[in-house]
């Protein structure tokens, strides 16, 4: 299914665009070719068995995807994920 990746600033240097069309029928399926077609991008999305850090949220159409399955959580055509990784600061 088609989807819109956005990326924050930080990130969309990696991939030239803040936003990128990914397809899958999963969230992990949407990163997994956004990190193929992207590898600088791809150990800034997930860890190198393919799971999400913790400290990288991705929000599925606004929803966390950590309350609605994660990775496995299932993409609709036209579905938007939102990257927001942690910022430190002090």
């Amino acid at each position: 299914m088609p989807a819109t990746l956005f990326l924050p600033a930080v990130l969309a240097k990696l991939a030239d665009a803040k936003e990128i069309r990914v397809s899958g029928s999963t969230v992990g399926e949407l990163v997994a070719d956004a990190a193929a077609r992207y590898p600088e991008l791809a150990p800034r999305l997930r860890d190198t068995d393919g799971n999400p850090y913790a400290y990288v949220t991705f929000y599925l159409n606004d929803e966390d995807i950590r309350f609605n399955g994660g990775f496995s959580a299932t993409v609709n055509d036209g579905d938007e994920l939102t990257v927001v990784p942690a910022i430190a600061g002090g």
